[in-house]
């Protein structure tokens, strides 16, 4: 019933869908005048995600944490946990979806670099390019799919940009974001609407990179290092953010206040009486 995709598959740009085509170009005109392959690259995302989705009537897609650019198979464990939820909730809901990932950043260490002065501004202005991109896809994707219903899932920096996201979207009724943890600099831009499920506490401690109490969340970043190395040393590397534990900023599906809000969530959303314990 549903289906999990980081990218759907290169589909040859289907010829019975031109009129999808010629919409995407139209669209990326707006963003791109000239021809680049940025582009290019945004043309055959909107027709190939269109395809993706066309017979699905719900499209999840996950805005992963920290840079943007971890893969679901290696998500650190409470954000999997979360993404699997969900996909469960939708399942048990008798939804046909399909998963979907946006990832704002290379995965490379130079990309990283080159994506920091656009993260900066980001921080400053609470502007993002990548953000007004994603949603003018998902207004595509609503406009040609009917009855789509699409939900962003974020945590922390993903939570962030899917609130921004929403804001670039609009007021589109099939548009909807959930967002766990959102990294206390974007909270004075935060908006909320009936639309957005907002969590900044897993139910069992205050989120500090959500309420910005410095000091544990410093001393969960200061540390994070000599963890990574000790990984390093004992031949067990571990991702760096996977070394950067902040008590109270872990949204286990599996914890009272996060599944259970958000699959309530989800039913609302879609209309549907939906009781986790069954």
């Amino acid at each position: 019933m549903g289906k999990v995709t980081n990218q759907p598959e290169k589909t040859r740009i289907v010829k019975e869908d031109a009129v999808i085509l010629e919409d995407a170009r139209t669209l990326a005109r707006r963003f791109f005048p000239r021809e680049t392959k940025q582009k290019e690259a945004f043309i055959n995302r909107l027709v190939e995600n269109y395809v993706a989705a066309k017979d699905k009537d719900t499209l999840i897609m996950h805005n992963p944490g920290g840079w943007g650019c971890t893969d679901i198979e290696n998500l650190i464990d409470w954000e999997r946990s979360v993404v699997e939820g969900f996909k469960a909730a939708l399942t048990k809901m008798q939804r046909n979806w399909i998963l979907l990932q946006y990832f704002r950043a290379g995965s490379k260490w130079y990309e990283h670099l080159m994506n920091f002065p656009e993260q900066l501004r980001y921080y400053i202005s609470g502007k993002f390019f990548r953000a007004e991109l994603l949603a003018a896809e998902l207004n595509f994707l609503t406009g040609h799919i009917n009855n789509l219903k699409i939900f962003l899932l974020g945590v922390s920096q993903g939570a962030a940009f899917g609130n921004t996201v929403m804001a670039y979207a609009g007021n589109n009724p099939n548009v909807f974001s959930i967002e766990l943890g959102t990294f206390f600099v974007h909270m004075k831009r935060r908006v909320i609407t009936n639309r957005t499920l907002a969590m900044d506490s897993n139910g069992l401690m205050p989120d500090p990179v959500s309420s910005f109490r410095i000091k544990p969340a410093l001393k969960a970043y200061s540390t994070a290092p000599y963890r990574w190395l000790k990984y390093r040393l004992t031949g067990k590397p571990e991702k760096f953010t996977y070394c950067i534990n902040v008590p109270g900023h872990e949204y286990q599906w599996e914890f009272p206040n996060v599944g259970t809000k958000i699959g309530n969530f989800l039913a609302a959303s879609l209309g549907y009486k939906y009781d986790m314990e069954k």
